[in-house]
């Protein structure tokens, strides 16, 4: 039995399922893993109108598929544990835990994220094989983290397999001292969303518990445990590229949708909308897109460095396209920042009652490999500006009176991101006070 999503330059998607039952070969319940989905595009790419053509590339991307962290890894293990003193199983779905071994590895990609990156990577020296002539090459950028730096090698190597373009810039994750646009670790007063999916999990949990320690005497399993069980269904399926049999132990749409909404609880009380000093944390990314987008020098006063921000060699200004790999909840951030993703009909999201028209929904947002375009588009009218995410071409309403506009003058698209170039308006430094 294996699985896999995998994405082709023409823009969609084809399932590659071999040996594998038909529930599960027409399942969406990948759909419901939230930030642990794996990437898929939204939209088949589309062409900016006749007349005009793409003459600048800026590319954020989430790193790849992984195993889970250190602390998710405690916290599986832990639940492992107490279903081992279960006295009797008597559900079948879990009678596999008879010679059931957990085997995943800590933080690292796995070989199905490295595989995503190499044709996403493919997929872009194909859409904007215009914008290359022999000498001309990304510049490419990532966050310190290994899996971050081994999506972007493997982003690479799909773009040019006999001549990668090189991994210019790496930025240190090293906390309120790193100074990196990449990750969100510089606010040493950003909460956290434990509070708002510690109330959804006490919501859609219990039941779940109850059903899973009736199933295994002796467990006595808490709502954590539930929660660190249900990962494994896509921690496994992405690293095995087979579905885990975790997934079955799980009933369906309610059980999955409760998991879907608990990472866009986390998602947006992380920092998205719904966090105090969550935003901030994108201003620094979006005053460096702004300032390859018009040819400027950087102006900012957050994250970025202020020493790579101002040398040709770390930050040019005259690339036709820019590549930097990130982590879901700095991207989460920047969208923030930038203004995305604003459902003002449904915010801020409940924690008792998810909303089923919310546009906010992490598998969409940050699925593993999630990226931003944002695209320079030249018209004979004039400049303009495109955000795609997951290929998906976004509304720009905050600078238009229309909802429906999806492409915005250069310096509309700059007077509207007035929150980033302010410097956030005083939030910032709100993070060290």
């Amino acid at each position: 039995m294996s699985w896999a999503l995998r994405v082709h330059a023409g823009g969609g998607t084809e399932s590659f399922l071999e040996d594998v039952d038909v529930d599960w070969s027409t399942s969406e319940t990948w759909k419901n893993w939230a930030q642990y989905s794996p990437y898929t595009p939204l939209a088949v790419y589309s062409l900016p109108p006749d007349g005009c053509v793409v003459s600048q590339v800026n590319i954020i991307q989430r790193h790849g598929a992984r195993f889970p962290t250190s602390g998710a890894a405690t916290r599986i293990r832990a639940a492992l544990e107490k279903l081992s003193n279960a006295t009797d199983i008597t559900d079948n779905r879990l009678q596999f835990l008879s010679g059931y071994q957990y085997d995943l590895g800590q933080d690292d990609l796995v070989p199905f994220g490295a595989l995503q990156s190499r044709e996403l990577g493919s997929v872009d020296v194909s859409r904007y094989s215009h914008l290359f002539s022999h000498d001309e090459v990304p510049f490419v950028r990532a966050s310190g983290s290994t899996r971050v730096i081994q999506t972007a090698l493997n982003w690479t190597v799909g773009f040019n397999s006999q001549s990668p373009p090189p991994l210019s810039v790496i930025l240190a994750e090293d906390g309120a001292a790193s100074n990196n646009t990449l990750d969100d670790n510089m606010c040493t007063n950003a909460g956290s969303s434990d509070e708002q999916t510690s109330a959804w999990l006490s919501v859609y949990a219990p039941n779940i518990t109850a059903r899973l320690n009736a199933a295994a005497p002796g467990a006595n399993l808490d709502d954590e445990d539930t929660f660190a069980l249900m990962t494994l269904c896509p921690f496994e399926s992405v690293a095995k590229e087979e579905k885990s049999p975790w997934c079955d132990v799980f009933d369906g749409v309610d059980d999955w949708a409760g998991f879907e909404y608990s990472g866009d609880l986390d998602k947006y009380y992380g920092t998205g909308y719904g966090a105090y000093l969550g935003r901030v944390q994108g201003v620094g990314y979006v005053n460096e897109l702004l300032a390859r987008l018009t040819g400027t020098a950087v102006n900012d006063s957050t994250q970025t460095n202020s020493t790579l921000d101002s040398s040709e060699e770390t930050f040019p200004l005259d690339r036709a396209m820019y590549a930097d790999f990130s982590h879901d909840n700095q991207i989460i951030a920047i969208y923030s920042a930038m203004g995305l993703f604003r459902q003002p009909e449904v915010e801020p999201l409940g924690l008792d009652d998810p909303n089923v028209n919310r546009t906010w929904r992490a598998d969409r947002l940050v699925p593993f490999s999630a990226r931003m375009v944002v695209e320079k588009v030249a018209c004979a009218d004039g400049e303009f500006v495109r955000v795609l995410v997951n290929d998906d071409v976004q509304p720009l309403s905050f600078c238009s009176d229309g909802d429906d506009v999806t492409m915005c003058e250069l310096q509309a698209f700059v007077d509207s991101q007035a929150y980033a170039r302010a410097g956030g308006e005083g939030d910032w430094e709100k993070c060290f006070e």
